[in-house]
């Protein structure tokens, strides 16, 4: 009697499939990694920023007193107010005077004069870029040299000007 051996189906074998899942985790491996292509300092959708001032206001800014309208008004203006002013969520931060900014939102509080570190102004920009709560999440990065005359702007009493001067100009 002859009996007709058939290789079994090398497909359902266990070594098969192995195999088979080591690929498919190498492959899906290479996927995100050649997608993760920014560093921690880096995002797609936040480029790294210039300075809003001149190299002469921010050595004046990181050296000296720090003034509203000379040094932190021109950051706030072009970072911040664009999506953080009266028409902004409610609870949210909004820069357009300094009564709204110093107060409490839903987050906590924006900006506690003498007090970067408890500040939300601070606390948030100088999130990682990658961190889903960093400001801004579009547009120019806040560079750190920017962060740190906001830093010392609030480390300093956080002064805002009443009138025109403490205006900003939200940019529509």
């Amino acid at each position: 009697m002859s009996v007709a051996l058939t290789p079994p189906n090398w497909r359902d074998t266990a070594s098969f499939m192995r195999i088979r899942h080591a690929l498919l985790a190498l492959l899906i491996s290479a996927l995100l990694g050649a997608c993760a292509t920014t560093t921690e300092n880096e995002s797609q959708t936040r480029p790294i920023g210039e300075n809003s001032l001149s190299e002469r206001e921010m050595r004046r800014a990181l050296s000296g007193a720090v003034d509203f309208t000379r040094h932190v008004k021109p950051v706030l203006e072009a970072k911040c107010v664009a999506c953080h002013n009266a028409d902004g969520l409610p609870g949210r931060l909004n820069l357009s005077s300094r009564e709204a900014a110093v107060r409490s939102g839903a987050l906590g509080v924006f900006i506690v004069p003498g007090k970067p570190d408890q500040s939300l102004l601070v606390t948030q920009i100088a999130s990682a870029p990658a961190h889903l709560k960093a400001m801004p999440p579009v547009g120019q990065q806040v560079t750190d040299q920017e962060i740190a005359v906001l830093r010392r702007w609030i480390a300093q009493g956080a002064a805002w000007p009443a009138g025109p001067a403490g205006v900003l100009a939200t940019g529509y």
